[in-house]
């Protein structure tokens, strides 16, 4: 008679240990985005530059949300992902409309082609800053970190001929900033004095309106001591009144940050944000994340027809361009 032989038993510890590991991954993921969202949705973002830095790549936060409710969803963990689910949903809900153009606005009134530049201590290549108010029939230039051997390789390059009215507050590093216009213009006080030069100036338009303009650019919130100085600074930003005005520059903040959400709240618009731009990233090299810093702001009435993001070699931001129509 044949002996039955019974069969070894499967072992099933290293199965359950391996699909233990990969839950305890899982959910340490959920618990990580849920603390990366944390400082946006409760309104600690300000509270200093880690939470700062969160905040400014936030957009990131929807697809990584998106990938973790599929993950849950195979891994069958049914509250966790329903968790993560809904966070992900209202991140997308104040994310994603930003690239969405709103419905065009038909209107009458002066063109105003603003371009903002952010030279990285002046290394920018100044052929191609020229190339872009030449070739965009740029009316004012917006010019950030503006040294003194930046203006004279401009003005080499053709930059005072193509818009010879100038505020200009050249200085080391990034401490300069400066204003370039086809159209005549006078300086003006409407921001106070700030850590980098933030210039204004009322440019006189063609048309029967002026406006007034500023040069933006805080102080950057991820040196040591320095995330109260950018909060009190972005905070000093005019808030809009009867004047048509135009606040372009390197704000050195995400539409998710508090302080600009503050400056749209109170009558602004972001020509991005209008034109459906608002997610392409202008600042960003190598290693680290790209984010959306550099803005075009405009007074309420004032209209944005077309918005771009635009190369420029040698420098760490990408250049913005807008086309405004000051209504009559």
């Amino acid at each position: 008679m044949d002996t039955a032989v019974a069969e070894p038993e499967i072992e099933s510890t290293p199965r359950r240990r391996k699909s233990g590991f990969v839950t305890a991954l899982f959910l340490l993921a959920v618990l990580g985005t849920a603390c990366w969202a944390a400082p946006a949705l409760l309104g600690f973002d300000t509270a200093n530059r880690y939470t700062i830095a969160l905040v400014a790549t936030l957009q990131y936060a929807v697809p990584v949300g998106s990938v973790l409710t599929v993950l849950g969803l195979a891994l069958r963990r049914w509250l966790t992902t329903l968790v993560v689910g809904l966070l992900t949903v209202v991140l997308a809900i104040l994310v994603l409309p930003r690239a969405i153009p709103d419905s065009p606005t038909p209107v009458q009134g002066s063109p105003l082609r603003v371009l903002s530049v952010n030279l990285f201590f002046g290394r920018a290549q100044a052929d191609r800053v020229v190339d872009l108010v030449r070739d965009g029939r740029i009316d004012v230039l917006s010019l950030q970190e503006l040294t003194p051997d930046a203006v004279a390789e401009l003005d080499r390059a053709g930059l005072a001929e193509l818009l010879p009215h100038r505020v200009l507050h050249s200085g080391p590093q990034a401490d300069g900033t400066g204003i370039a216009s086809r159209y005549p213009l006078r300086e003006l006080a409407l921001v106070p004095p700030t850590s980098l030069a933030q210039p204004s100036a009322l440019i006189d338009l063609p048309g029967p309106r002026d406006v007034e303009f500023v040069a933006v650019h805080p102080i950057y919130p991820m040196g040591a001591d320095t995330a109260d100085g950018w909060l009190r600074e972005l905070t000093a930003l005019p808030r809009p009144g009867g004047a048509a005005r135009v606040l372009a520059g390197d704000f050195n903040a995400t539409l998710d940050h508090s302080p600009l959400r503050a400056l749209l709240g109170g009558g602004y618009a972001d020509a991005a944000e209008v034109t459906g731009g608002g997610l392409t990233p202008t600042w960003g090299t190598g290693w680290m994340p790209r984010a959306t810093i550099d803005h075009v702001l405009t007074s309420e009435g004032l209209v944005t027809q077309d918005y771009a993001v635009l190369d420029v070699p040698g420098s760490d931001h990408r250049a913005i361009r807008a086309h405004v129509v000051i209504p009559n």
